[in-house]
């Protein structure tokens, strides 16, 4: 398996070369392996696609308020309704138990989006 390395206040971390999340969440693929359910069909599916859709509202009403450039907000809107149909729910491979604020999979949702949408947002 071809490997990158991602960087976090904790040091250089290994991240699988086709895996659409960072540092973090490949800590807690390591570190919190709690049950071995991943979110996934049934219960993660939902989660999944909720954050698509808070996502995508978020997008749009800051598109809409003038806080996001139309070209950024299409973009992140895209990768939403991807997220949204299930065409990455591999890229969500998180432990469905976690330490209680969820946030690995909010890292992991978060990292998702910007490296999906870095090209844009560099331009």
């Amino acid at each position: 398996m071809k490997y990158r390395i991602e960087k976090d206040t904790m040091g250089d971390v290994q991240v699988p070369a086709d895996a659409l999340w960072g540092a973090q969440t490949q800590r807690a693929l390591e570190n919190f392996n709690i049950s071995g359910i991943m979110f996934a069909f049934p219960f993660g599916r939902s989660f999944i696609e909720a954050l698509g859709v808070i996502k995508f509202s978020a997008a749009s009403a800051n598109q809409k308020l003038k806080l996001l450039e139309p070209r950024k907000a299409n973009a992140i809107k895209l990768s939403a309704k991807e997220v949204i149909s299930g065409k990455y729910d591999s890229q969500f491979p998180l432990d469905i138990f976690q330490t209680g604020s969820g946030t690995s999979t909010n890292m992991n949702a978060l990292k998702w989006f910007f490296i999906c949408n870095t090209p844009i947002s560099n331009n």
